[in-house]
């Protein structure tokens, strides 16, 4: 489906009008200027490479990327206003090789017949095939068209290379606190798109459970906003001289949810996260599932937790099972897939298996051991015999001399030195006798062993 800006204007201005009072309010309070915008400073700021093309009407191929409600498709439609470009306003969820052929064929009628250039935005621009976006390719390469898509996905992944490698990345980020509490000021006192009329005031606690449940989301935070205010107004019995303080009580009825005691950047944050690191360590997984819940539930980052589970899963666990981590990672990845609340049961899932999996801190414990060796001696030199020798003069030089292919040998192990000659008998891994990592000590205590009665016997060792 595409919009022609010039064209339908005149009627989209008289159809928003007839149904004003229809619109949401997160639509209605879309800003249609750059000066309009709340947030987003290191992308839209002055000074920054967007704002700059906008007030110069200079606008290049750009893919803006961030996560729902940042401002992506508001920022498109400022850019709709405030350049002399023909706009078309393109959905990869309803539209096709064909509309997107349609697309091509306006914009160059707009070059040739009224020299304009043409600015197609493109709304989901992941949701695209292979197929697709090479239709567009060429035409982003001549300057026919200037295309600016969204997403919520990594381009990296997302978009064809050939195709993003002609647009520029512009990353926005979930709206901050204190601009969400702009927002929902601004929409409180606007008396002709907002909710000005109703003449609401909002308790701090009742603003900060919005903003709190809305997670930097500016839209869901504009539709909570709205539908509480639309149920305090009915409840309300107010003064002719006062305007009505809408409490917390009111919010969470409204919305059909409780605030719960939680400041991501406070100490509540961190407590909750230690409790949840520690029970998974504690191999707790009622207290650990009960942790990520009240996280989850809170409005913590999904995607936070999901990394400390990566984390945990090398640094408490290790190789007394290699595969907590290939776990810890496809719940991340799967919950990235299917988001939430679907992807919530994926981090339990993870959760439990790490809180049950057997304990070891061995790696964690023998990396640290590592940095602090390599700070003490510094950069010690290779080897000879396991340097890299590609040239006759490297050869020559003694480089690879005496090296032994272990796969020559029984059981494809053969004793021989592989650390700077300074740390030979240095042991850095020691492996505890739980899980996987009983074998492996098993293992590793007869390639020692083996090592050190060669060394005895091995002057050159």
């Amino acid at each position: 489906m595409t919009g022609d800006k010039n064209t339908l204007d005149l009627f989209e201005h008289q159809a928003q009008k007839a149904t004003a009072g229809s619109r949401p309010l997160a639509d209605r309070m879309r800003p249609v200027r750059l000066d309009q915008f709340i947030g987003q400073e290191q992308a839209v700021g002055n000074g920054s490479l967007i704002r700059n093309a906008i007030e110069n009407d200079r606008i290049f191929s750009m893919i803006l990327w961030g996560p729902p409600g940042c401002g992506k498709t508001t920022l498109a439609r400022i850019i709709a206003e405030q350049t002399r470009c023909h706009f078309s306003h393109f959905s990869a969820v309803l539209s096709g090789v064909k509309d997107i052929r349609n697309v091509i064929e306006a914009a160059r009628q707009q070059r040739n017949f009224h020299q304009n250039r043409t600015i197609v935005f493109v709304d989901e621009i992941h949701r695209f095939n292979k197929a697709q976006q090479d239709a567009f390719l060429h035409h982003v390469e001549s300057g026919l068209i200037t295309l600016v898509g969204a997403t919520t996905e990594n381009p990296s992944f997302e978009v064809i290379p050939a195709l993003l490698s002609r647009c520029q990345v512009i990353t926005l980020s979930s709206m901050s606190e204190s601009d969400m509490k702009v927002l929902l000021n601004r929409a409180l006192s606007d008396n002709t798109n907002g909710l000005g009329r109703l003449e609401l005031t909002y308790s701090d606690s009742a603003l900060d459970h919005i903003i709190g449940i809305s997670d930097g989301d500016a839209r869901a935070a504009l539709n909570a906003l709205e539908i509480s205010a639309v149920y305090a107004a009915s409840k309300t019995i107010r003064n002719d001289n006062a305007k009505y303080k809408v409490p917390l009580k009111a919010v969470e009825n409204a919305l059909q949810r409780k605030a719960l005691i939680y400041d991501k950047s406070g100490e509540a944050h961190f407590n909750l996260i230690s409790a949840f690191h520690k029970s998974l360590r504690g191999s707790d997984p009622d207290a650990a599932i009960y942790w990520l819940g009240r996280m989850l539930s809170s409005g913590e980052d999904p995607m936070y937790i999901a990394r400390r589970m990566v984390r945990f899963a090398s640094e408490d666990v290790g190789n007394a099972d290699p595969s907590a981590l290939s776990v810890a990672m496809a719940a991340m990845e799967a919950f990235r897939f299917l988001g939430s609340p679907e992807g919530d049961l994926c981090l339990a899932q993870a959760a439990v298996y790490l809180a049950t999996a057997p304990k070891s801190n061995s790696i964690y414990t023998a990396y640290e051991q590592t940095l602090k060796t390599i700070k003490q001696t510094g950069a010690l030199p290779v080897p000879m015999h396991i340097r890299n020798a590609p040239t006759r003069l490297m050869k020559d030089l003694g480089y690879g001399k005496d090296y032994k292919y272990a796969h020559d040998y029984k059981d494809a192990f053969v004793p021989q030195n592989h650390l700077p000659e300074k740390l030979q008998n240095e042991i850095f891994y020691t492996p505890t006798t739980r899980g996987y990592e009983k074998i492996v000590k098993e293992r590793l205590d007869k390639w020692r062993a083996l090592k050190k009665q060669h060394q005895k016997t091995d002057l050159s060792f």
